[in-house]
Order: C-alpha cells, then structure tokens, then sequence
C-alpha cells in the first residue's frame, strides 16, 4: 500500500466533492480493476436491508449517479423508501467513502443518454433480463436475448420503460483512510440546516 499524505483538519477542502473527486483519481491511477465500483445498500418498507455492487456513471455537486432495471429488488426498494448508502472501498491505497443521502430517479432525457452511449450489446441484455426475476434456465436467457437481437435488428435499440437512472443526494459523507495499528483518520462532511457542509473527525 502506498505511503499516504495525513488526512487533517488542515488539508480538508471546504466541501466533500474535491476530496471525493482526489480520492477517485488516486484510485484509477493505481491500476485496481473498477475503482468506480461501489456498494448500493438499500431498504424497503419492510425494513429488510440488501446491498449489491454496481458502477458509479457520474458524480456533481448535486450527488452521484447510476443507472439500473427499476423493477428489479432494488428499484422496488427505492421506490418504498427512498434513501440509500453507497461504500466505495480501495483496500489497495487504503481508502473507503462512505455517502448517505435521498434518492430520485433521473430524468427520461438523462436515462436516454446514458442508454444511447452503452455497447449495443448491453442495450439487447437491458430488455431480455428481469433481473432478480426466477428463470428455469440459462437456455431460456439466450433466448431473450436471441428473440430481443431480432425485435431490434437493422434498428437502434430504444431504452426499456423499466430501465434508468437514478441521483444519491448525499446529506453525509464520510472519508476513512487506513493509518497504523488501527489510528485510522476519519472525517465526516454533514449538510447543516442551512445546507452548507461542515466536518467533524471521528473515532477510528
């Protein structure tokens, strides 16, 4: 693990985003395999938590983007409840962010686009899976996807009603890095009332 710059008081920037936005680039510059993979943990009315991985497609100041099939589980639990948390951990540099926040789905334009730029073939898989759904076999997904190739052929694949975007609008985020014998440095960023940040280190 490389030697880290300290994580002070002294070095924070005023608001989370050019922190995160450092700590991303530090993460893609040391080569690990999908340093935008993140932990999606969600909840529906019933209380029941799940989390599941998936990628991180965009980030600004008005909080942090993906996109997915909105019936799967957890679209079903966004829409009971709203909230989530995301964990981005690089075990590699010693580093994990933690976000925590309300949730929106994005808009149909924004969906579009981001559909528009994905490779053909993931457009094909976005319509044959309902993902989370029981299926008898594997044959049985080939031919969705087989019977999707042909509904579609010789013609631009439009995004599935099911499938778009959703915004994390984080209220606190949390930035952990690793230190020695378990003298991490942790600081939290929190939205106050009056919607500005303010920090406070925790105990490791």
């Amino acid at each position: 693990m490389p030697e880290l710059p300290r994580l002070t008081e002294a070095t924070l920037p005023e608001g989370p985003f050019e922190l995160f936005a450092a700590w991303l680039g530090d993460a893609e510059a040391s080569g690990m395999t999908d340093p935008n993979a993140m932990t999606l943990a969600t909840a529906g009315a019933d209380g029941r938590p799940s989390a599941r991985t998936l990628l991180l497609r965009g980030v600004g100041d008005d909080g942090f983007r993906f996109f997915t099939n909105r019936t799967s589980l957890k679209g079903r639990q966004l829409g009971e409840n709203p909230r989530a948390q995301l964990l981005f951990f690089w075990g590699e540099i010693g580093r994990q962010i933690l976000i925590h926040g309300s949730v929106d789905q994005l808009s149909d334009e924004e969906s579009d686009a981001y559909f528009d730029s994905r490779a053909r073939e993931s457009q094909i898989s976005a319509w044959a899976s309902e993902q989370g759904s029981v299926i008898e076999s594997r044959d049985a997904l080939l031919a969705r996807v087989k019977e999707a190739e042909q509904r579609f052929d010789g013609e631009d694949v439009p995004r599935p009603p099911h499938w778009g975007g959703y915004i994390v609008r984080p209220e606190a985020i949390e930035f952990w890095q690793a230190g020695e014998f378990r003298l991490h440095d942790r600081f939290v960023y929190r939205r106050s009332d009056g919607g500005q940040w303010v920090t406070e280190r925790l105990s490791p």
